[in-house]
């Protein structure tokens, strides 16, 4: 519940200092890229620029949870294994005398 309620007014203070951001700058932005030229006013460049940003972020987390979770599946066989070996050394019978 508290989780959700500070969720919201995170989005809220967000979306509020966005739109502060749109009225304090107006005017438009030309962007010439390789394959043509655009015109995008600055708050819309601002967050396009924040949304590319975010997803190269997301992209970026998931190869190191991908690699987390290779890892993770490594270790539990190796764990499994581990513990079949301990089980087979102890159902074996004890010799006296060496």
């Amino acid at each position: 519940m508290i989780r959700t309620l500070i969720f919201v007014l995170l989005l809220i203070a967000v979306v509020l200092l966005a739109a502060a951001f749109a009225w304090l700058n107006p005017g438009v932005v030309q962007l010439n890229l390789a394959f043509g030229e655009f015109e995008l006013e600055k708050a819309q460049a601002f967050a396009l620029t924040l949304a590319i940003g975010w997803v190269f972020g997301a992209l970026s987390a998931t190869v190191l949870v991908l690699k987390l979770m290779r890892e993770r599946r490594k270790l539990r066989k190796q764990a499994r294994l581990a513990e079949a070996e301990a089980d087979n050394l102890r159902s074996l019978p004890l010799r006296d005398g060496a």
